[in-house]
């Protein structure tokens, strides 16, 4: 078992390759185009929040050791309960990685194989994805350790190469579009700390479950100056951002940087990139699913599963008949799902059992005083 767990960079990494994954889709662009000039206020008040979220969630599960949601979802409302709040769970993992799958395929095909088939690219990565599941999904993790650190560094290099280009003034007006849009409308765009939802989930696989405070910080802090310097690249360089036809805006962005006549078109390296970061997150969302579903099923054996969810993800990939489909559920549902199901859903769970076990506590003790209090039967 201790073979199966993961250490704290490993888990730092898993929580912010979440984040990265969404960024190359149309997350950036939904920034931008809501909340234009105000968009870096936006994500740093919105990240000062999820920072906030994120550090609850520890201080109430950490209540609970060595346990997850899950688990402190069957303590409080039996079997039934759990089997719901894990199928929810797991539909909430699977459907938006399928989506969010189709999404990258789709604009990977647009970009470089218009006459090939969807159903092949997407496909391909499902079969790769399946097949490091099946051997070990410790290696997925240690090789997530060595290429999320690249995919950080290219957003940095994007950022400094491009700085030539910057047009600092787009920050104004800091409100954007007023205080209502960006400080309260804007709280929607917490759907983009989704590395969030598998806080919840962390605490058995950790090596040192005493890291899980650090943990749980550090990588919600680093997907706050992650987003900072996403945002403030697209909103320097573009005058305002639309076009969702391509991968993201920061593959446009890309097409910017020039070393001279030798160094160009680097946008096929980051493509590289982005491409290994999204096989990485598929394998984490696979693994967290068949995990829940392990749980709430009692089956052992995760072989068989690897393959049953990985044709669930091929399947619900395959169903949206074009872009502008599987785009509806990025743009219009993924953010009202991640707030209702991660932050309302779970955090609800927590506190309920939080104030359940210190009635349960309060209880214990009670009894024990009437007890103590008890006069000696005369004889």
């Amino acid at each position: 078992m201790a073979k199966s767990k993961i250490g704290t960079i490993e888990a730092i990494m898993l929580i912010l390759t979440i984040v990265v994954a969404h960024s190359v889709l149309s997350m950036p662009t939904n920034i931008l185009s809501s909340y234009k000039s105000a968009s870096i206020l936006n994500v740093i008040y919105v990240g000062i929040i999820a920072i906030g979220i994120a550090y609850i969630i520890y201080k109430l599960l950490k209540n609970f050791p060595s346990m997850d949601i899950v688990d402190i979802s069957e303590a409080i409302g039996g079997k039934v309960f759990k089997n719901l709040v894990g199928i929810i769970f797991i539909v909430y993992f699977i459907l938006s990685a399928s989506l969010m799958l189709r999404n990258f395929c789709e604009s990977v095909q647009i970009l470089y194989f218009p006459m090939t088939d969807i159903i092949f690219i997407i496909a391909l990565i499902v079969i790769s994805v399946n097949i490091s599941n099946k051997l070990n999904f410790n290696a997925t993790i240690k090789t997530n350790v060595i290429i999320l650190p690249i995919a950080l560094f290219s957003v940095l290099f994007l950022f400094f190469t491009n700085i030539n280009r910057f047009v600092p003034e787009r920050i104004f007006p800091i409100l954007g579009e007023g205080v209502f849009n960006t400080f309260v409308l804007g709280l929607t765009n917490l759907a983009s700390f989704g590395g969030i939802a598998y806080l919840y989930f962390l605490p058995p696989l950790l090596k040192d479950e005493t890291k899980f405070k650090k943990i749980t910080l550090v990588s919600i802090i680093a997907t706050a100056i992650y987003l900072v310097f996403t945002i403030a690249t697209l909103l320097f360089i573009f005058t305002f951002f639309t076009n969702v036809s391509e991968i993201s805006p920061l593959y446009t962005a890309t097409r910017y940087i020039e070393f001279g006549s030798f160094f160009q078109r680097l946008e096929s390296v980051f493509l590289l990139i982005w491409i290994l970061v999204f096989a990485c997150y598929l394998s984490i969302v696979l693994k967290f699913s068949m995990n829940i579903f392990q749980k709430i099923t009692g089956i052992t054996n995760k072989k068989p599963l690897v393959d049953i969810f990985s044709l669930l993800i091929l399947g619900i990939a395959l169903i949206p008949k074009n872009l502008a489909i599987s785009q509806i559920f990025e743009i219009k549902v993924y953010s009202y799902l991640m707030i209702a199901i991660v932050l309302v859903l779970g955090l609800g769970i927590l506190i309920f059992a939080r104030f359940a076990k210190k009635k349960q506590i309060h209880n214990a003790n009670t009894d024990n005083n009437l007890y103590n209090r008890k006069e000696p039967v005369n004889e």
